[in-house]
């Protein structure tokens, strides 16, 4: 009986030991505006940045991996906040606008954002002020640069179509940075507007009466998640297209620049480890992109017609042949 008790005793120690243990595992919720398989490289470089900094996921941490693909950003942000996460990552504005909505106190960390104080997020880039922080993407500057690098593309350009979401947050200060860059070089805009998926065939035809020679994507939901039809729309009407994106080379998009998605969330990982070892988001400064990329696919150019030059094509950091 004696043996029996000690035994017994043993065991419940044993699962008190593992419960306690389980129990005092930082839990990181991640939330994405769509499916996760979309951005699968980026979570890996999520994962990757975790492990560079000793983390074992389902070990040293629990990862709650939510997509709000088909339903709101609200809801997942709220079921997160239940479970009572240490930490959430956001994957761009709609989800951190709605994990901001769901919690004042649990730290809040951006995977990426197009302009994190104009959203409204933080106070400031350099003191954050509240429970939110992370990276930004500076997408608005960036499309000037692709501007430039279409008119290098295509030395005679004078229209270009820009597809764009009004609604999206980032969206007008990046058409007027790509205005800007339009007065320099002497290209006159086309800007079409994308609000749901039967916008997309129509801003084609209208491109194509408005006598468009390229086109300038920017990101967006709806744009993102039609990457395919839009690649496809391109190349069927000739048109050389640059794309704020890397999702869409993948997609047979012709040229992408902008910034390491990759490169940033492997950095996100970062901000969950100075949080989890006592860091407030308030004083953790957002980043600004330090790696940019520029890709550009040889088969959608030969598939349009189209002579990338040497100079533009030296500066490419991938060629897809």
């Amino acid at each position: 009986m004696t043996q029996k008790i000690f035994a017994l005793a043993l065991c419940a120690m044993f699962v008190a030991l593992c419960s306690s243990a389980q129990a005092q595992q930082p839990r990181i919720g991640f939330l994405a505006t769509v499916s996760l398989s979309t951005i699968s490289d980026r979570v890996e470089a999520f994962r990757q940045g975790l492990r560079e900094l000793g983390y074992v996921e389902g070990k040293d941490l629990v990862i709650e991996w939510r997509y709000a693909e088909g339903k709101p950003e609200s809801e997942v942000a709220a079921e997160l906040v239940r479970l009572k996460v240490d930490v959430i990552v956001t994957v761009g504005p709609p989800g951190t606008g709605s994990a901001k909505k769901a919690t004042s106190t649990i730290p809040i960390v951006m995977a990426q954002d197009t302009d994190p104080v104009g959203n409204g997020f933080v106070a400031s880039l350099a003191r954050p002020g509240g429970n939110i922080t992370g990276l930004a993407t500076l997408a608005p500057e960036i499309s000037g640069k692709q501007l430039e690098l279409l008119k290098e593309t295509v030395p005679n350009l004078s229209r270009v179509a820009v597809l764009g979401t009004s609604t999206r947050p980032g969206n007008a200060q990046a058409l007027k940075e790509t205005e800007l860059a339009a007065g320099t070089f002497g290209v006159r805009l086309q800007y079409l507007d994308i609000l749901n998926s039967k916008d997309i065939e129509t801003a084609f035809r209208t491109a194509s009466k408005g006598r468009a020679e390229a086109v300038l994507v920017f990101g967006g939901a709806v744009l993102n998640s039609h990457r395919t039809q839009i690649a496809d729309l391109a190349a069927k009407n000739r048109l050389p297209a640059i794309y704020e994106r890397a999702e869409f080379m993948d997609a047979g998009g012709l040229m992408f620049y902008g910034a390491s998605l990759t490169a940033m969330y492997r950095r996100a990982a970062t901000y969950v480890d100075k949080i989890l070892k006592g860091a407030k988001p308030a004083d953790l400064p957002v980043e600004q992109p330090t790696k940019f990329e520029f890709i550009i696919n040889l088969k959608t150019a030969k598939q349009i017609g189209l002579t990338i030059p040497p100079n533009v094509l030296v500066r490419a950091d991938r060629v897809i042949k």
